[in-house]
């Protein structure tokens, strides 16, 4: 068998929402409405990239952050460690462990921060959202599921046809 590749999935929108929350919050609602919840998929439309800056970065925060990850670093390799010997000697090798994990770690954000400090200096978070949120259901059960949320049929726009959900259209056009 070749491998299948994501599609978008097929039927009709259901209702169309601002938020992820209201989408889930109908999905909900049918979901205790007990409606056939494996026929619903919430589709995100008209993505955009946001990123979120959390502080500026300093000399401090590059130290703390790489020392953190190095000692759950040296946490891991010392609990392997910890497991596949078990010692007396094995809490000492663990403890080491975490404290090499952070020494390490700490020098390595600290050259990490000075090679890249003119170009980024601070922090941020990353997030992929949405502007439109769509609950689109199987043909067959979306009459049901628009009388449980009590929606009435979304208007189509003049280009579009009402039996594809807005993310299928432009991938079949283009």
């Amino acid at each position: 068998m070749g491998r299948t590749f994501p599609t978008l999935p097929s039927g009709e929108t259901v209702a169309s929402f601002e938020t992820y929350a209201e989408a889930q919050s109908a999905v909900d609602a049918l979901a205790k409405a007990e409606f056939p919840v494996k026929e619903l998929a919430i589709v995100g439309t008209d993505l955009t990239s946001v990123e979120r800056i959390t502080g500026t970065m300093s000399w401090g925060r590059a130290a703390g952050a790489g020392a953190l990850s190095g000692a759950w670093f040296g946490t891991f390799l010392g609990l392997l460690l910890f497991i596949f010997s078990p010692t007396g000697a094995s809490v000492g090798i663990l403890i080491s462990a975490v404290l090499l994990g952070a020494g390490f770690g700490m020098i390595f954000g600290v050259v990490s921060y000075s090679v890249n400090r003119r170009r980024r200096d601070f922090t941020s978070v990353m997030q992929v959202l949405a502007t439109r949120y769509a609950v689109i259901a199987e043909t067959a059960h979306v009459a049901r599921a628009r009388s449980v949320l009590g929606v009435d049929a979304p208007a189509p726009a003049r280009d579009e046809r009402p039996d594809r959900p807005t993310a299928q259209r432009s991938a079949a056009e283009a």
